[in-house]
């Protein structure tokens, strides 16, 4: 594994360091103290050798939305800087695998899911941290827990005693423009602050993408998920 970050055939230490100067700068421009947004890369889709392109830069958190890519991908680094979030939609027969090899699951939405992943999770390792997702345009395409059925999934989450509830996961309604992405995501900020009003524990607002990221950093996201922006277009499978 390389040891230090220098661009490579595939650009991705470039692209890598780009989006950090654009988290900081948008930290900046929204009052936001420094490093209070972290950088989730989303390496669905993408080679072991582009992560450990970026690992060579210092990126350490993960997000991966295929179990069986996942796990081989897991595998091949074996390396325990690593945090692997999953941050697929989730399914029951799948959950076992998840519980044992990620540190982070973003899209639980059903109590059904909590109970298996809290059950599965092995003993020896600490809670797993969990998001609850929200559906906060109530799209049907979109998987995520209606807003006003998340108080009380979160009360039952929160309880799991293998689980570590983190805060919210949203992806919302595609927009264009600033101020109207900014006007989604203030719901799910929304949503975040009255949990945490109401006595949860949360410090994790998970929201935010390649095309919405400044948008999610001025309406409070706390971590972003970015994909295209640092390894490129997937590659064709």
């Amino acid at each position: 594994m390389p040891n230090r970050c220098e661009p490579g055939p595939q650009g991705i230490a470039i692209r890598l360091n780009r989006v950090r100067e654009q988290i900081l700068l948008a930290e900046r421009r929204y009052g936001r103290p420094p490093d209070s947004v972290r950088l989730l890369a989303v390496s669905k889709g993408q080679a072991s050798e582009a992560i450990r392109e970026a690992v060579a830069c210092g990126q350490r958190h993960f997000g991966e939305s295929y179990l069986q890519e996942a796990r081989l991908k897991i595998h091949q680094l074996d390396d325990e800087r690593l945090v692997w979030h999953f941050v697929g939609p989730l399914q029951s027969n799948k959950t076992r695998d998840i519980a044992q090899l990620f540190h982070w699951v973003h899209s639980i939405d059903r109590l059904k899911l909590a109970l298996r992943l809290n059950a599965q999770r092995p003993a020896q390792l600490p809670p797993l941290n969990v998001c609850l997702q929200v559906n906060l345009d109530r799209e049907s395409s979109k998987r995520g827990v209606a807003p006003e059925a998340l108080g009380a999934l979160a009360a039952e989450v929160g309880q799991l005693p293998h689980l570590r509830l983190r805060g919210l996961m949203a992806i919302p309604q595609r927009r264009t423009g600033l101020e109207a992405q900014r006007r989604g995501l203030a719901a799910a900020r929304a949503l975040f602050d009255g949990l945490r009003a109401q006595g949860h524990r949360l410090d994790t607002l998970s929201m935010g993408m390649s095309s919405d990221m400044e948008a999610a950093i001025a309406e409070g996201s706390t971590l972003v998920r970015i994909g295209t922006a640092i390894f490129g277009p997937r590659p064709s499978q």
